[in-house]
């Protein structure tokens, strides 16, 4: 599956984990839980949770600390997927 479908795959899906001000860390083992029973996870961040760093560059380490890829950044929401 090419990254452009599952682009598409991911807008059916519901956000499953939402990253507030605690950051990112709290979720990391959870994002991992969940990628090993889905292929995509789709993932919210609040606002408060971007307050020091973008959300791209937030959404860029939690893919890394998850040992994950990075699929769409759009708004706050993020989608991951297993690594390939």
């Amino acid at each position: 599956m090419n990254k452009h479908e599952t682009k598409a795959e991911a807008t059916s899906i519901e956000p499953t984990l939402h990253v507030g001000k605690s950051g990112i860390e709290v979720v990391v083992e959870e994002l991992k839980t969940q990628l090993k029973n889905q292929k995509l996870i789709k993932v919210k961040f609040l606002r408060s949770a971007f307050a020091d760093t973008g959300k791209k560059e937030m959404a860029e380490k939690l893919a890394e600390l998850s040992n994950s890829e990075l699929i769409e950044v759009r708004g706050n929401t993020a989608v991951y997927s297993r690594k390939r």
